[in-house]
């Protein structure tokens, strides 16, 4: 029997976002807005919630590949870095990577897994 095939390919969300971070990334360190005194925290967040949504969307193009999900998340966190080293005002910062995106994907696949764990036990005891 064939799967029903969704009306959104499972690499669309991937596409997506990996486009939504080059395009927040290429724009100029003069262009980029400033937050006062949370300028740090929100951009720095904005990493981990960026690179977190990356990697849940790396999992739904590879279900069941936690480990995958991470990795390409991570390794597009690199090519990024790359990326900006042609951006003017902007560079590579290998602690992005390590300190913000690498960390951001690692939660949301954590807290997808732990969520799912929660939902598959109601639903035995249902």
């Amino acid at each position: 029997m064939q799967k029903f095939n969704p009306i959104v390919p499972r690499w669309l969300p991937a596409v997506v976002m990996m486009l939504a971070i080059f395009i927040f990334s290429s724009i100029p360190s003069t262009a980029m807005p400033r937050f006062d005194l949370f300028d740090t925290i929100i951009k720095k967040g904005g990493h981990m919630l960026g690179y977190g949504l990356l990697a849940l969307a790396y999992l739904r193009w590879f279900p069941g590949r936690t480990w995958l999900a991470f990795g390409l998340a991570v390794a597009y966190g690199c090519g990024d870095e790359f990326h900006q080293s042609f951006v003017p005002g902007r560079g590579p910062s290998v602690w992005d990577v390590l300190l913000f995106d690498a960390p951001g994907a690692a939660l949301a696949l954590f807290l997808y897994s732990k969520f799912r764990k929660e939902e598959d036990g109601k639903t035995l005891q249902a």
